[in-house]
């Protein structure tokens, strides 16, 4: 683990402290179990953005050894928890706007959770064929507590944006949905407002009564594409 500032929107304590509590209830287990099925056979797996590193961790553990994985996030306070996560873990502050710190296809799949996506350094790190799996909201996700507190809202066309964003380093190979009703007590509801960009906006949400609260998710994934250069030299 390498130490480093901590980005404008890096991750609080507090918001860690929250993202953990939310985490640990198991609110999001369907997700690991669909990304450990997506990256069956994986060894060296990146997660960008992992916060605390809680899904990789989770992950590894479905796939079993010899899978390895690194995560990186902004917040060098997230990272110092994401580097004790996991035994076949380590973790580094980087910021994925910039360079990721991995030599060129030094990684089997990419993980990436409401995180940023940098085609550029995804391609380059992946090989030709390598995985990304990347987890969005969908537009009623947690619909219930936008209406009820000051969340940010979902972006508009989003799966579109995600295409376009990678189209030309990456072709999708599969699209699955998540999809459920849960009920949430006061506090954890509270929880899921703090832990998320909503906690750098608004004030920590009260709620007085357990909420239910959908749950919905597009989890996409997609296959490294040939690079120009080999399919040049293969021509």
């Amino acid at each position: 683990m390498t130490a480093g500032p901590a980005g404008v929107n890096a991750d609080t304590a507090a918001m860690l402290d929250a993202r953990t509590r939310v985490l640990s209830s198991g609110l999001l287990d369907p997700v690991d179990d669909l990304l450990a099925r997506r990256l069956h056979g994986a060894r060296r797996i990146l997660e960008v953005g992992a916060g605390t590193g809680f899904h990789l961790a989770a992950v590894l553990d479905r796939l079993g050894a010899p899978a390895q994985g690194l995560a990186t996030d902004i917040s060098p306070a997230a990272v110092r928890r994401a580097a004790v996560a996991h035994p076949r873990m380590s973790a580094v502050v980087a910021d994925t706007w910039q360079q990721i710190p991995l030599r060129d296809g030094q990684v089997d799949a990419i993980m990436c959770i409401f995180a940023p996506r940098n085609r550029a350094e995804f391609a380059r790190v992946l090989p030709d064929g390598g995985t990304l799996v990347v987890v969005t909201p969908m537009a009623d996700h947690l619909m219930q507590l936008r209406d009820l507190t000051r969340m940010i809202s979902v972006a508009p066309h989003k799966q579109s944006t995600l295409l376009a964003s990678l189209s030309g380093s990456f072709e999708p190979v599969a699209r699955d949905h998540i999809r459920r009703t849960v009920t949430l007590e006061p506090d954890l509801a509270a929880d899921v407002v703090a832990m998320g960009p909503s906690a750098h906006h608004a004030a920590a949400a009260h709620l007085d009564d357990s909420v239910d609260v959908t749950v919905a998710l597009e989890v996409t994934t997609l296959h490294r594409t040939a690079s120009h250069a080999a399919m040049e030299v293969d021509g």
